[in-house]
């Protein structure tokens, strides 16, 4: 196979301090290579070393042979004059590699255009082509303001596809049912099967299965075990992967249902919503009580985030009636987005943020400590500007500062996407438990069946035919 990206002793620093590293690694042609482990290990800057862009405060050192010509790491420059050309890069939130002005087919095009050098009329019938795979047929004239997360991940996946032949996908699949999830990866390897290379970031066991090829494991920046996926998957030879693999939902105990007590903390009575002239749902019900845990499934773009900003009144529905527990300061009805950029200033210091919220809603600052400790996360994070944590630990803090408001009702969007499994247990754990012992009403939003099964009351289906309500321990297919 042809060797068409080397690594050499890439390591990453800041202040004198090593974060991660030293790794060497190779992308060979035909062969993809997946790098697993958990949120904050360190997976992600090793690839932003390799590809020049580490957030600002942090340098690489080592060395990046790419078709034959060494770049020193210490200057990225260097690589980004490939970035677009030889490196297609996908990065973690879609949101910072799409144009918020420009819609997705012109997103592709513009791609296929630029880099394969194709004409106008070529270009556009191969965005066409790229969004049809994925399940996008109607999405081509929409902003990425109007798509949801799942769905603007995949096109920011397909407009990433087209800048060159080594692809760096950074967790493509977080936030997509497990039908868009297959897909992206039959994508990523039609790029393999035509000589191209691949390096995935990814927690997601399914997908690291799917790719096959060979597997890195990180863990605190360091490489715990590689070879093989299919082998190092199936018999693992170091305690961490099997942590991971025995973290996976599908090996958690069922849920135990409890008895609704109490007034409807949130009741949604006969919703009806239509998105981008598509009816979403008609006459739809939703009911959550004091402590009792809804679960909401449903395939990516079928409308479960605009029924939890329903439900919270963020978003008005085209009919229904929506009613809120009275006599609770509206700061207790929250939720906890998505893209957890989304919830921060981008240039205000993690710390300051939730300093500013403790003093305007007069909070105990000393939980903070607390918290941390419980979700793992250094003190030291709270330093640094939102886009130098990782994806991971930025939920994380996300889903810290709304406990702080000690919600009555919480609309928890896909919290554990970007959340490796051992720590996506510890997350839902928490919630659950929070659920439990304060008596806050979750809705839990997940593409992930086996969490929901175990972690949930009840689930509402939302499907493309018709919504369903079932236990969520007894799922219907």
């Amino acid at each position: 196979m042809t060797i068409l990206l080397k690594a050499a002793d890439v390591a990453v620093h800041a202040g004198g301090r090593r974060f991660a590293g030293p790794v060497s690694l190779t992308l060979q042609g035909g062969r993809p290579l997946t790098i697993l482990g958990q949120t904050g290990s360190g997976k992600t800057l090793l690839a932003q070393a390799v590809i020049g862009t580490l957030p600002q405060g942090l340098s690489a050192t080592g060395q990046v042979t790419v078709d034959g010509r060494c770049h020193d790491l210490s200057c990225p420059a260097e690589l980004r004059a490939l970035w677009g050309r030889v490196l297609g890069i996908l990065p973690q939130e879609p949101w910072l590699s799409l144009d918020p002005l420009m819609r997705a087919r012109d997103q592709i095009a513009e791609g296929h255009a630029l880099v394969r050098g194709m004409g106008r009329t070529q270009a556009r019938a191969a965005a066409e082509r790229d969004l049809e795979q994925l399940g996008l047929r109607d999405a081509g004239d929409r902003r990425p303001d109007q798509l949801s997360g799942g769905m603007a991940q995949r096109v920011a996946f397909a407009a990433a596809r087209t800048g060159g032949r080594i692809v760096i996908a950074d967790e493509p699949t977080k936030g997509l049912d497990a039908a868009r999830r297959d897909d992206v990866a039959q994508l990523l390897l039609s790029e393999v099967q035509k000589g191209g290379a691949l390096l995935t970031i990814t927690h997601d066991l399914a997908l690291a299965r799917a790719l096959g090829g060979d597997l890195m494991v990180v863990r605190e920046g360091q490489v715990v075990e590689e070879g093989p996926a299919a082998r190092a998957l199936s018999q693992p030879r170091h305690d961490y992967t099997r942590q991971l693999i025995a973290a996976d939902p599908s090996s958690w105990p069922p849920a135990r249902p409890r008895p609704v007590k109490g007034a409807p903390l949130v009741e949604c009575r006969g919703i009806t919503m239509t998105r981008g002239g598509r009816r979403l749902y008609s006459d739809l019900h939703l009911v959550v009580h004091p402590g009792e845990i809804l679960g909401l499934l449903g395939p990516s773009g079928c409308g479960k985030s605009t029924l939890g900003d329903v439900a919270l009144g963020l978003v008005r529905p085209d009919a229904g009636q929506i009613r809120r527990a009275t006599g609770i300061a509206p700061c207790r009805f929250q939720k906890i987005y998505q893209d957890p950029p989304s919830a921060f200033p981008r240039h205000v210091r993690l710390g300051q943020a939730l300093d500013d919220l403790v003093r305007l809603h007069r909070l105990d600052g000393g939980r903070i400590p607390l918290l941390l400790d419980r979700m793992r996360l250094s003190p030291v994070l709270l330093s640094r500007r939102p886009s130098e944590v990782s994806g991971g630990e930025l939920q994380r803090l996300a889903l810290l500062r709304v406990l702080l408001l000690d919600p009555v009702f919480l609309f928890a969007d896909e919290p554990t996407s970007r959340l490796d499994l051992i720590t996506q247990a510890e997350v839902t754990r928490l919630l659950v438990e929070t659920a439990r012992d304060t008596g806050m009403g979750l809705l839990l939003v997940s593409h992930d069946r086996d969490l929901i099964d175990a972690s949930a009351d009840r689930c509402l289906m939302l499907d493309v035919t018709r919504p369903s309500m079932a236990p969520a321990a007894r799922l219907a297919s």
